[in-house]
């Protein structure tokens, strides 16, 4: 779960982003696995859903704050858990 101190101030200036998602209005389901998705079936899942944030406008911001507030439950700004626990592990080597 992210530190929900990181979060930026509930301005919409910090949250504008996420209206210009490609995700927006989406199923979540397919960005968030369910509790016992394994194997295949997590693979193709995550596999559609960085489809869809291949193309998004607003990648880069997403990934940007995903990495702020460290998340790492999802996929976000085309990463996913792994890719984003990876990440933000570097970043705490580097602080």
């Amino acid at each position: 779960m992210p530190e929900l101190s990181r979060l930026p101030e509930p301005v919409s200036e910090s949250w504008d982003w996420q209206l210009r998602g490609s995700c927006r209005g989406m199923d979540t389901a397919l960005f968030f696995h369910t509790p016992n998705e394994r194997g295949s079936a997590r693979q193709a899942r995550e596999s559609r859903a960085k489809q869809i944030c291949a193309a998004c406008p607003v990648r880069q911001e997403c990934r940007a704050h995903a990495l702020a507030v460290e998340e790492t439950y999802g996929i976000w700004g085309g990463l996913g858990e792994s890719e984003l626990r990876a990440l933000i592990s570097r970043n705490h080597r580097r602080a």
